[in-house]
C-alpha cells in the first residue's frame, strides 16, 4: 500500500498549530498528545494544578470538532456515574438507558486517582475494547475514542492509586510542567481580554482522522527496530530493581507510537531514534520498581532511561531500503 505520509503530516501540523494558541510554550506535550490520537491511544497527563491539563483535552476536542465530555472524579462517585445508567419509564413500562459522560469521542477523566478502584474499573473495558457493557447490554462507543485522564502527583490525601491494570491501557504518560518566563508572560497578554479557546475552531474532520489512523498502521518498522523495541521491553522485566516490567501491551504501544512519529516527520520507515525519544513516556508508568529501590529514590523513569542508555542501538538498514 502507498502511504500518504503527507497527508498525516499535514493534518498533525494544522492540529499543532492550532492547540499552540491555547497551549502555549508546550510543543513536545501537543506532539505527544497527538501521536497517541493517531496511534488511538489514552495519554495520562500527571502534573501539578494551574498548567493546562484540563485545556489540553479541551481544545483538542474543539480541533477535532468532536463530542467533548468532562468527568470530576471524586471518592463518592459510582461506576453508574462514568458509564450512565437504566431508568424505568413508568409511561412505557420499560428499562430506558440515559448514557453516561464515557459516551463521548474524547472524554476528559479529571483528577482519576481521586476515584474508588470501582469507579475507575469502569474505564477498563470502555478504553480496551472501545465499548461498555451496561446492565448486560454492550453499548459501543463512538470514534474516535480517547481518554485523556488527569492527576496530581503531590496530593496524595484522598487519592486511589492507579492499579497496573488501569495503567497499562494508557499509551503514554506526559507532563506539562511550568513555562518559561517570556511564554508565561504571552499566556497574560493572550487571555487579557478573552479565553483564546472560545475563539478555536475545527482544523480537521472525522474522516481526515480516521484515515490517518488508517495510514500510520502501514509505515514500515525494520526488523532490527523491532527487535529494539522488543528487547527494550523485555529488559524493564529483567531489571533487579523492578517488581514488574512492561507488558507485550507496551511492546505494541511503542512500536505503533514510532509509527506515528516517524509519520509527523515526514517518514514512511520508523528510526532507532523515534523509540528511544518514545520510551520514557510509553514505559515508565507501566513499571512497577521494587519495595526496596524504592527506598532509594530509584524511580520508573531513570530505570527506563538506564535501559536506554545500555541497550545497543540498531545500525545499518534500518529502514528497509524504503528511505
Amino acid at each position: 500500500m502507498a502511504v500518504d505520509i503527507f497527508q498525516v503530516q499535514e493534518l498533525a501540523n494544522k492540529l499543532k498549530q492550532n492547540l499552540g494558541k491555547v497551549i502555549i510554550g508546550k510543543d513536545d506535550s501537543v506532539s505527544l498528545t497527538i501521536i497517541a490520537l493517531l496511534c488511538q491511544g489514552h495519554v495520562l497527563i500527571e502534573d501539578v494544578p494551574g498548567v493546562g491539563k484540563t485545556m489540553l483535552a479541551r481544545s483538542l476536542a474543539k480541533s477535532l470538532g468532536c463530542v467533548f465530555k468532562r468527568i470530576q472524579f471524586t471518592p463518592d462517585m459510582l461506576p453508574s456515574d462514568v458509564t450512565g445508567v437504566s431508568i424505568y419509564n413508568q409511561n412505557t413500562h420499560e428499562f430506558e438507558f440515559r448514557p453516561g459522560p464515557l459516551m463521548a469521542q474524547i472524554v476528559l477523566a479529571d483528577e482519576i486517582n481521586r476515584a474508588t478502584p470501582k469507579t475507575q474499573s469502569a474505564l477498563l473495558e470502555a478504553m480496551e475494547e472501545r465499548q461498555m457493557t451496561v446492565d448486560g447490554t454492550t453499548y459501543i462507543l463512538s470514534v474516535p475514542f480517547m481518554v485523556l485522564a488527569t492527576q496530581n502527583p503531590i496530593e496524595y490525601e484522598g487519592t486511589f492509586p492507579l492499579p497496573e491494570a488501569q495503567l497499562d491501557r494508557f499509551l503514554m504518560r506526559i507532563d506539562l510542567g511550568y513555562t518559561s518566563l517570556k511564554n508565561e508572560i504571552k499566556i497574560l497578554e493572550e487571555q487579557q481580554l478573552i479565553h483564546p479557546i472560545l475563539e478555536l475552531d475545527s482544523v480537521v474532520n472525522l474522516d481526515e482522522i480516521l484515515q490517518a489512523q488508517e495510514t500510520i498502521k502501514h509505515i514500515h518498522v525494520s526488523e532490527p527496530v523491532k527487535r529494539y523495541i522488543v528487547e527494550m521491553v523485555r529488559e524493564t522485566r529483567e531489571h533487579p530493581e523492578v517488581y514488574l516490567g512492561a507488558s507485550p501491551r507496551g511492546s505494541l504501544g511503542l512500536f505503533r507510537a514510532g509509527q506515528a512519529m516517524a509519520a509527523l516527520d515526514g517518514r514512511d520507515y520508523v528510526l532507532p531514534d523515534d523509540i528511544k525519544k518514545l520510551a520514557p513516556y510509553v514505559l515508565s508508568h507501566r513499571v512497577v520498581v521494587s519495595p526496596a529501590a524504592r527506598l532509594t529514590d530509584v524511580s520508573a523513569v531513570k530505570i527506563v532511561r538506564e535501559i536506554l542508555d545500555t541497550l545497543p542501538v540498531p545500525g545499518g538498514d534500518v529502514d528497509g531500503g524504503e528511505g
